[in-house]
Formats: C-alpha cells, sequence, structure tokens
C-alpha cells in the first residue's frame, strides 16, 4: 500500500567565496543607506505634522455663532390694516377675516 521510503542522502553545502560576498556586502550597503535614509525621511515628517498641528493649536478659535438679529415683528395695527386691505381686496372673506383678527387679538 505505502511504497518504500528511498533513504536521505546529506545534501552538499556551496559556500560562496569572493565576488558574491562583495556583491553582497555591496548591495546591504545600499539597502542600509536607504533604509536610513527612509527613516530620516519619515522623523522629518512627523516633526513637520508636529509643528503643523501646534500652529493650528495657537491659532485664535472660530468666534461662536450668533443669530442674526431677529426681524422687527409688524405692530397689531398695522397687521389689522393689512387684512382689513385684503378684506376690501376681496381675498379675504368676512369670516376668515374676523377669525385672523380673533387670533391677531388673542397674541
Amino acid at each position: 500500500m505505502f511504497r518504500p521510503m528511498r533513504p536521505i542522502r546529506p545534501m552538499r553545502v556551496v559556500r560562496p567565496v569572493g565576488a558574491p560576498l562583495v556583491r553582497g556586502l555591496v548591495v546591504g550597503g545600499a539597502a542600509y543607506a536607504a533604509g536610513r535614509s527612509a527613516a530620516r525621511s519619515a522623523q522629518n515628517e512627523q516633526d513637520q505634522n508636529a509643528a503643523i498641528a501646534d500652529l493650528q493649536a495657537q491659532q485664535a478659535p472660530p468666534p461662536a455663532y450668533q443669530p442674526p438679529p431677529a426681524a422687527a415683528q409688524p405692530d397689531l395695527t398695522s397687521r389689522l390694516t393689512e387684512l382689513g386691505q385684503m378684506v376690501q381686496q376681496g381675498l379675504l372673506t368676512p369670516e376668515e377675516f374676523a377669525t385672523a383678527k380673533a387670533r391677531l387679538l388673542a397674541g
């Protein structure tokens, strides 16, 4: 059912000598320099972000919202004269005028 296993053979280890070692040192040195450069630029970016946050914190907060002044409410007599003119023009019936007048006088 199972196949017999082959014996495990030891592998030969080939160690690089000469040019591959130098190439590894050069490539590794370049990678190290690139990593240091990236770390330095990341630190500079963090410093710049901190400086921007400090400047924004020092700025004065926006003024508090102030609602616009309320429009002057027309007085009672002017409202009643408007209603009277609307009745004369035929825009309101006498019953509607009486209802609106009672509502105005009630407050």
